[in-house]
């Protein structure tokens, strides 16, 4: 889980207290810098391939740096007439969050837990608290604290023992995702001996002694399951599974009910799962189904069942029932088929009712299942939101959490009883300075595709905002691994809004928005249609008078990034500025690479390139392979020295061959963060900067006023 582009001379001050840029925005005092060319050929299919930046890998080389800090050096000069337009968006994000707040407490067995932020700590901390008694609060873990000496502090796992004496929890000072593992007494704040590295996923059994846990090899695939008795050498810890194929990712978790232990290998479209009872930690593991190339498949437990979320008879998954004692397919009893225009998201059971989370139309829903099996929908006041589950950390609830959100309603959490089908408030996120969600409208419309195919695209604005083809629009989107790009609330958004810009999600084949074929359209030897589909919603929204060319800016990260790198080679004329956030740009030379994280186990969602007709398609569209003499809008491009998603040097040979190929004068900027990962900063109030410095610099691109503009 984790951007935009823009072209000519929008004149004049965007902001009062802002210096006027000059009429002629890309005079230059000085140079860009310029990569040194190193000739690097390979071959491939009977092709040569010459990488002139290839070095640019090598993170020890002195020169890289160099080359790095130099970009950052250019981006900041570059940047500077913005300083105070950054200043005053940060401030104005800042002024919105309630930085001193609470999360809402959520019950495991007998103790409540949640978080708590301060003002000007970047980290939040955690505490606990009984749920009968004198309620005191117990704090048991202070990320601020964790991260002094550090620029960058990620938290991984996180695991309270059956007993509620230990917490397991895992730490990433780097950004690079490499996580250790530590075992902490909770009441006495001390540290256990059991530290252990590259940890990615931990589960404990019933004894509160002993835990499973899975490591990660040198290309950061977890693969190996190990076994762990507290006070014992890790060295010593016994292997249970270890994964040959390096398709297949290693996890291990613990069901709901506290009954089993589930160890999950999966692909990115095979599913093997094997368990074991939680307190008897030295059974092996028995498989619930043979694993089948494409089958995928959930487990939720109950009593003596099993209940099962499956695609054996159709890609948006039905619904089945098996006993534990003999989990068989061939014992599966069908409680839900699988329907072709709803796609069944997730089950979960709950000692006294199922939750079912059931995504059409581009929106998911949740439907409720009482033992005697009658069933019912949630009901939601907007059409366009986003929906997921809550904090329901408890087998035995009689309230159901949802959390619920829309581009103009904050962040809610919500109580819900499938009794009396009643919804209880339990917090919405503050918005301060008197926010009026009534100012603001959002709604989902649709662009037609080249081949016809309808895309979704959901907006939002002020509802003053003219749609006369004179605004700014920022539009966004992804297009990837079935993840559905979350029509979700900004605080920062705000400053964009407040600005008159309609800002607007493209829902591209590729996501999960419309269900598991969404994301087949927009895979492998369908990708490009991820591409076009963004290119109709930008035309479209064009068209119909949200904006103009030299007023459209568009951003995208990660995979999305290579949504950004790919259109900009399609249609450069289209976009005013381009935002890449630690782009996936240069996908042959990085799918050729299989010591690469990520790289092997990707070959089912882009294809391997040592395939023919692989390599052939991806050629069509790779970024980096694309480049051409070509007037290309402004860009923005962001990465971070330790992603270990995204490596840095893909964006930055990207950049450096993109400044011997453009044939305008159009901005083109390089940031990279020397010390985050692949989200950018791990701080809060750093990554509101962030979001500032895009915001700014959009807004000064295509010269929107401030608010009290006439």
């Amino acid at each position: 889980m984790l951007r935009p582009l823009c072209f000519l001379a929008v004149l004049l001050a965007s902001c009062s207290s802002v210096s006027p840029r000059p009429t002629h925005p890309f005079t230059m005092t000085e140079f860009p810098p310029t990569a040194q060319r190193r000739p690097h050929l390979t071959e491939i299919h009977g092709e040569q391939r010459l990488d002139e930046y290839h070095w640019l890998r090598n993170k020890t080389d002195p020169a890289v740096r160099a080359y790095l800090e130099a970009e950052n050096a250019w981006a900041e000069h570059e940047l500077a007439p913005i300083k105070q337009l950054e200043d005053k968006i940060f401030a104005e994000i800042k002024g919105r969050i309630q930085e001193t707040d609470i999360s809402v407490p959520y019950r495991i067995r007998d103790w409540l837990y949640y978080s708590r932020t301060e003002t000007g700590k970047q980290y939040s901390t955690y505490f606990r608290r009984p749920s009968s008694g004198d309620g005191k609060e117990h704090p048991y873990l202070d990320v601020n604290q964790l991260a002094e000496g550090h620029q960058f502090m990620g938290i991984g796992s996180m695991a309270i023992s059956p007993d509620s004496k230990l917490l397991a929890y895992s730490t990433d000072n780097t950004g690079f995702r490499q996580y250790t593992l530590h075992i902490l007494d909770i009441a006495t704040g001390e540290h256990r001996a059991d530290t252990i590295p590259l940890v990615t996923a931990v589960a404990w059994c019933s004894d509160s002694q002993t835990f499973f846990y899975v490591t990660a090899d040198s290309s950061k695939r977890p693969y190996r399951l190990y076994r762990h008795t507290l006070g014992t050498d890790p060295a010593t810890d016994p292997l249970i599974h270890e994964e040959p194929d390096e398709r297949f990712r290693v996890s291990i978790w613990r069901t709901l009910s506290d009954g089993y232990l589930f160890l999950d290998i999966e692909s990115h479209i095979t599913t093997d799962l094997r368990f074991i009872a939680a307190d008897q930690p030295n059974s092996e593991f028995r498989a619930i189904a043979p694993r089948k190339q494409g089958h995928e498949f959930s487990v939720s437990h109950r009593g003596d069942e099993f209940l099962i979320r499956t695609n054996d008879k159709g890609s948006n998954f039905r619904l089945v029932t098996t006993q534990v004692a003999n989990p068989d397919p061939a014992n599966w009893i069908e409680m839900f088929p699988h329907r072709p225009d709803v796609m069944l998201a997730s089950a979960q059971a709950y000692e006294k009712f199922t939750v079912l989370a059931e995504r059409s139309d581009g929106l998911l829903n949740l439907r409720f299942l009482t033992p005697d099996r009658v069933d019912h929908y949630l009901q939601l006041p907007e059409a366009v939101y986003e929906l997921a589950p809550g904090d329901n950390h408890s087998f035995d609830l009689d309230e159901y959490r949802f959390n619920y959100q829309s581009m103009i309603t904050p962040p809610s959490v919500f109580e819900y009883d499938p009794v009396s089908r009643e919804s209880v408030l339990l917090k919405e996120t503050p918005v301060l300075g008197g926010y009026d969600k009534t100012q603001y409208t959002t709604s989902r419309i649709q662009a037609e595709s080249t081949d016809g195919t309808a895309v979704p695209i959901s907006l939002v604005h002020d509802r003053n905002t003219p749609l006369d083809g004179t605004a700014a629009v920022f539009l966004t989107g992804y297009g990837s691994y079935g993840y559905h790009y979350p029509a979700h609330f900004s605080h920062a958004r705000l400053s964009l809004l407040e600005r008159g810009v309609v800002y607007a999600i493209a829902h591209v084949r590729g996501g999960g928005e419309m269900g598991k074929p969404w994301h087949e359209s927009g895979r492998m030897s369908h990708k490009m249609n991820s591409f076009t589909d963004f290119i109709a919603c930008a035309e479209f929204l064009l068209a119909n008078d949200y904006g103009s060319p030299s007023k459209l800016v568009v951003q995208g990260g990660s995979a999305g990034g290579l949504l950004m790198g790919a259109i900009s080679n399609m249609r450069p004329d289209l976009f005013c500025l381009v935002i890449l956030n630690v782009p996936f740009v240069d996908v042959i030379n990085t799918m050729l690479d299989e010591t690469l994280p990520l790289t092997v186990g990707e070959f089912e969602e882009w294809g391997n390139p040592k395939i023919a007709q692989d390599y052939a398609y991806i050629s069509r569209y790779c970024p980096y392979t694309n480049l051409g003499k070509h007037a290309y809008p402004a860009m923005l491009v962001k990465t971070s020295f330790n992603d270990s998603q995204v490596m840095y040097w893909e964006p930055a040979k990207y950049v450096a061959r993109l400044r011997t190929m453009k044939t305008n004068k159009t901005p083109l900027l390089f940031k990279t963060n020397m010390a985050g990962g692949h989200g950018g900063s791990s701080g809060r109030y750093d990554s509101w900067r962030e979001t500032a410095l895009e915001y700014a610099y959009s807004l000064w691109m295509t010269g929107t006023r401030e608010p009290d503009e006439s």
